[in-house]
């Protein structure tokens, strides 16, 4: 491996590790402290219903934790919202529109399009094509033949260069 593609993944691995872990940690226990000291211990009423941190802690975790788990399930499941995220990251991701490589293209896409060219040799032969079968069928023949030359069918919103 390369050095810089050996870097290349160490920095994918901190970006990972620290936006995932690190910061979500930071930042829940940054929420923690800033709400209690701030808010709590300057208002007499909530400060009589949470008079330590720990309690206020474990308080927040018990009511907390569903919530967040209530809100991620309804951001998965019952908005518009993560269908748009999907639909962004299919638009970004160029192997939607080009063959990735390895089993891919040293394979499945070969051995499809030997199936293609064969299946309609034997149905040429055999009378059972229509002009508008056989013109279906090239052109899915060039597509094939595009993505093993490493090119794009379809429309990607933007062209990555790898």
């Amino acid at each position: 491996m390369s050095a810089g593609r050996f870097l290349g993944r160490l920095w994918y691995y901190f970006r990972v590790g620290y936006s995932t872990y690190l910061t979500f940690l930071l930042g829940v226990a940054n929420t923690l402290v800033v709400l209690y000291y701030l808010l709590i211990q300057n208002v007499p009423s909530l400060q009589a219903v949470f008079p330590h941190f720990a309690v206020f802690v474990v308080i927040s975790v018990i009511l907390g934790v569903p919530l967040a788990v209530s809100v991620g399930w309804l951001h998965l499941k019952q908005t518009p919202a993560f269908l748009s995220e999907i639909d962004i990251g299919v638009e970004a991701n160029p192997y939607y529109y080009k063959l990735a490589p390895g089993h891919q293209i040293e394979v499945f896409a070969p051995i499809n399009l030997e199936l293609l060219r064969q299946m309609r040799k034997i149905m040429r032969s055999q009378n059972l094509l229509s002009d508008e079968e056989d013109r279906r069928m090239a052109e899915l023949e060039r597509k094939m033949e595009t993505l093993l030359q490493g090119g794009y069918v379809g429309s990607p919103k933007r062209r990555l260069g790898f």
